[in-house]
């Protein structure tokens, strides 16, 4: 596929209201997804190896100097972190009880969480024994590697 055909797709998608275009052709596969309506379009092409960046979009200044919140206080407490980038679950499937609750008494080593990267479910396990005093993520929410999830007291 050459440039000026990815470089009209890719108009195209930031144009419109589809947020993801996938096309496959003999030379190979290209997936083209919006990741937010202001953001700029995100590329990746498969088969030979051909990768085309999309074009880099500056924030408005305001949004550069708007104020910045008071951040919130810091734990207190053992914090458990995310061992990875992922998706955070409480439970091992949507109507499961979750692995652990706020005033739930854990022990080292036992799961408290399900973190999903690139669809494999990865048990997260308390790195400390102690009773969870906070849950710091939501349910099916992105989580960074670093992350606090959990405080145990």
């Amino acid at each position: 596929m050459d440039l000026r055909k990815l470089k009209t797709l890719i108009d195209l998608v930031s144009e419109s209201n589809v947020s993801e275009l996938e096309i496959t052709e003999a030379e190979g596969k290209v997936r083209i997804v919006k990741t937010a309506p202001a953001a700029p379009v995100a590329m990746v092409a498969a088969a030979p190896a051909m990768t085309v960046a999309a074009p880099v979009v500056a924030a408005p200044l305001e949004a550069v100097a708007a104020p910045v919140a008071a951040a919130p206080a810091a734990p207190t407490g053992h914090v458990v972190k995310s061992p990875m980038v992922g998706t955070f679950y409480r439970a091992s499937s949507p109507g499961a009880k979750p692995f652990a609750e706020v005033g739930q008494t854990i022990k080292e080593g036992e799961a408290i969480c399900i973190v999903e990267a690139m669809k494999i479910l990865n048990e997260i396990e308390a790195d400390k024994s102690g009773t969870v005093t906070q849950i710091l993520v939501e349910n099916g929410q992105a989580v960074e590697y670093g992350q606090p999830l959990f405080v145990i007291e």
